[in-house]
């Protein structure tokens, strides 16, 4: 999506790539125990809070929106990266994962706009401070799709998987 959008980028995990990057990336895909186990035995936990102090531009996708957060059923011993509070929940009595397209509803504080994204999800987060909240979907439940807080962002959908959504959301993402 990004060469397709003509924009450079480097897949890395030093803390000096991370700390001089104008924005950050973290795609998500796993399992939530995984995913902060491995920031922290890369010593990558505090290198993420560095950057978002430092006022860099971050994007979470999906689980890399979930670990932001203080705990998840998913891994109910491991804390998460604890930047944001609030909790990571597994959807009850419908079928998960949710697989496909669904209509998101945004909020005053959301750069981008109502449309159909797709989503592969299991859990959703529910945070603390509903101010942070930027679009909200339903799947059994109306649960949060995206936050938004200074320059953190991450979103539960995939916009890497919604075509011209997807489009329109990484170019608004990536002129901030």
């Amino acid at each position: 999506m990004l060469e397709s959008l003509g924009y450079h980028y480097i897949l890395s995990d030093r803390k000096e790539d991370i700390l001089s990057a104008k924005k950050l990336l973290f795609p998500g895909q796993g399992h939530f125990e995984q995913a902060v186990k491995n920031l922290e035995a890369k010593g990558l936990k505090n290198t993420i809070i560095k950057a978002l102090d430092k006022g860099i531009d971050f994007l979470g996708i999906c689980l890399g929106l979930q670990i932001l957060f203080e705990e998840s059923e998913e891994a109910p011993n491991i804390k998460g990266l604890g930047i944001l509070e609030g909790s990571v929940k597994k959807f009850q009595g419908i079928k998960t994962p949710q697989i496909g397209w669904n209509k998101i509803k945004t909020r005053g504080n959301s750069n981008f706009d109502d449309d159909y994204f797709y989503f592969v999800n299991s859990y959703y987060v529910m945070p603390k401070d509903e101010n942070i909240i930027s679009s909200t979907c339903e799947y059994g439940i109306e649960f949060t799709s995206s936050i938004k807080k200074d320059n953190l962002s991450a979103v539960q959908f995939h916009p890497e998987k919604s075509a011209s959504a997807g489009v329109k959301f990484f170019k608004k993402w990536l002129e901030l």
